[in-house]
């Protein structure tokens, strides 16, 4: 089982010219523990994707914490050598920049799997995970579509053996019949792993049938958490309340009626 990852009033403040400090994130603290999916949700430009980076140590905090384990995540070091830093994987948004375009899809995750190479799935294992057909080790990113694409940067996130999967938006670019089958697929292959999950989206109603907890950002700061159901069944903060009203009801049999929820 992996370890506890904790975020402790974490802060990222950009500085612009002749403007007033930028707090992008603004105190967020939260923890994720193993075997867990916990949804980060909220409009583009609250913070979201700053604070995934940050918990990556991609982005330098300006306050508090990132703890994994007993081990401060900016005590690794921003260049990723640590190997505890890459226990802590991300799936990028656009899975047409995250991948090389002149290496083959297996050499790849191959690369990935050299960090646990005795102990990692082989590369058909993962791909076979991910559902693809091990002939697409062979293949070049160019030679698959949107939706296999990111398959294939989420088997190479698991070829390391990772204890936390973020994904960063990670349906945000991909067709909307698409977009629910990669997110059950990455709860399904995080769990299954061992792995927690971290679900960055601005899709609340798919968010809601991957996630056991809920956090609600805006301007920076988490505005409301909680178990999925309460927070959707019965939200406390005017923010979460007009973002849920703002998505259509589905039904039991997952139909979209012409009225939206209250």
């Amino acid at each position: 089982m992996g370890e506890q990852l904790t975020i402790d009033d974490v802060r990222v403040t950009y500085n612009v010219a002749g403007r007033a400090a930028l707090n992008a994130v603004d105190g967020v603290s939260f923890t994720l523990t193993p075997g867990a999916v916990l949804g980060l949700v909220g409009e583009s430009g609250c913070g979201k994707s700053t604070l995934a980076r940050a918990i990556c140590g991609l982005v330098p905090l300006s306050g508090g914490s990132v703890t994994f384990g007993d081990v401060p995540v900016g005590s690794m070091g921003l260049s990723g050598r640590d190997p505890r830093l890459l226990r802590i994987q991300m799936v990028f948004q656009n899975p047409y920049a995250s991948l090389n375009p002149r290496r083959r899809i297996g050499k790849q995750i191959e690369d990935a799997r050299r960090i646990h190479p005795t102990t990692a799935p082989t590369v058909g294992e993962l791909l076979d995970q991910v559902e693809l057909p091990r002939s697409a080790a062979a293949g070049y990113p160019f030679q698959f579509s949107g939706g296999q694409r990111q398959r294939i940067a989420i088997a190479r996130a698991m070829a390391t053996g990772p204890d936390v999967l973020i994904g960063d938006e990670p349906i945000a670019s991909l067709d909307a019949s698409l977009q629910s089958r990669v997110a059950q697929l990455m709860r399904r292959v995080a769990l299954e792993s061992g792995a927690s999950l971290l679900f960055i989206s601005h899709d609340l109603a798919i968010v809601r049938t991957i996630a056991d907890r809920v956090l609600v950002m805006n301007r920076g700061k988490v505005v409301e958490e909680g178990e999925t159901d309460a927070i959707w069944g019965a939200p406390q903060h005017p923010y979460t309340k007009r973002l849920l009203g703002a998505i259509p009801a589905v039904d039991g049999l997952g139909r979209i009626p012409l009225v939206a929820q209250p």
